[in-house]
């Protein structure tokens, strides 16, 4: 493609008058992804989350050996070599294999919680704040007392009441996650409820669930993604200390936090056992944080250049 038709590429896609939607909507990812892309650190974290993905989704490929499996006879506690990358555990299984598998626990945690979690603090926040009055005044302090616990003490309590496994971790994790996603949307809808625009959709003669669903709602999307995004590394830190403390994924699971629990017996003498597994958490919660501050300054209107 040559220069000249990029640059009418370019022009077409920064017009301050599009000529329809479609290249309205892309003249603004555009100018996101330029945002985006200027940010040295949030590409960064960009390829750790894809590089997350592809681990992933060719476990089964890319593991040597069963996650687990071992040869309790001959492999046991083995230093890292070329043979076992990270060494393995005290029933010789090899640890780079249940880090690939584990990474598929990861995901399943902290893509079901969002799934759970940001509807639902959408939803909460936006009725409160359209509607006011009580119904507000009900809902945030509903909300407030889930803000009054710790995240990590309350989910503890919940999955203690709902008993230990993975599925139960990560319904805990989403009761306590939606809280700030509900603050975040009321705040977004308070600021335009009153706005000519909304008011022209009351005029036409939209109902409030309407307006909320299909008017407010869309609004708030851009900043629950970038809290979602930033919080993923929290959820992923609260998965593995439930884990850790033996009321989240159950042995023989590759989850990274249980891997770190059956770990710390060793962790002087083999400490490849506990320490490969929470360098796989540091690197994957650093992805997360740079991906959400780059999307934070890319969804962020106020800055940049347009």
């Amino acid at each position: 493609m040559s220069a000249e038709a990029i640059q009418s590429r370019r022009d077409w896609l920064l017009s301050e008058r599009p000529a329809s939607r479609m290249q309205a909507r892309l003249g603004r990812a555009y100018v996101a992804w330029r945002r985006f892309s200027a940010n040295r650190l949030a590409l960064v974290g960009l390829l750790i989350i894809i590089a997350l993905l592809v681990i992933a989704a060719l476990a089964g490929v890319l593991a040597p050996y069963s996650p687990t499996f071992g040869d309790l006879k001959n492999a046991r506690l083995l230093a890292p070599s070329a043979e076992h990358w990270f060494g393995t555990d005290d029933l010789g299984r090899d640890i780079y294999s249940r880090i690939l598998y584990g990474s598929r626990w990861t995901l399943y945690v902290v893509i079901l919680v969002a799934i759970i979690a940001a509807p639902i603090g959408l939803l909460v926040g936006t009725v409160a704040g359209y509607a006011g009055g009580w119904t507000d005044a009900i809902l945030m302090r509903i909300t407030d007392i889930f803000l009054a616990f710790p995240k990590l003490v309350l989910a503890l309590a919940f999955v203690a009441a709902l008993g230990p496994g993975i599925e139960n971790a990560v319904l805990a994790i989403a009761i306590t996650s939606w809280p700030p996603y509900a603050r975040i949307a009321r705040a977004e809808t308070l600021t335009v409820r009153n706005s000519d625009y909304i008011k022209a959709v009351q005029l036409m003669g939209a109902s409030p669930a309407r307006i909320v669903l299909r008017h407010i709602m869309p609004l708030c999307i851009s900043s629950l993604i970038v809290r979602v995004t930033l919080d993923m590394a929290g959820i992923i830190l609260t998965a593995a200390g439930l884990g850790f403390l033996g009321l989240g994924a159950q042995p023989p699971l590759p989850e990274w936090g249980t891997m770190i629990a059956s770990g710390r017996r060793f962790i002087l003498d083999q400490w490849w056992v506990a320490g490969a597994p929470g360098f796989a958490i540091l690197i994957v919660s650093l992805g997360f944080n740079l991906l959400g501050d780059g999307l934070r300054d890319a969804l962020d209107p106020r800055s940049g250049d347009q």
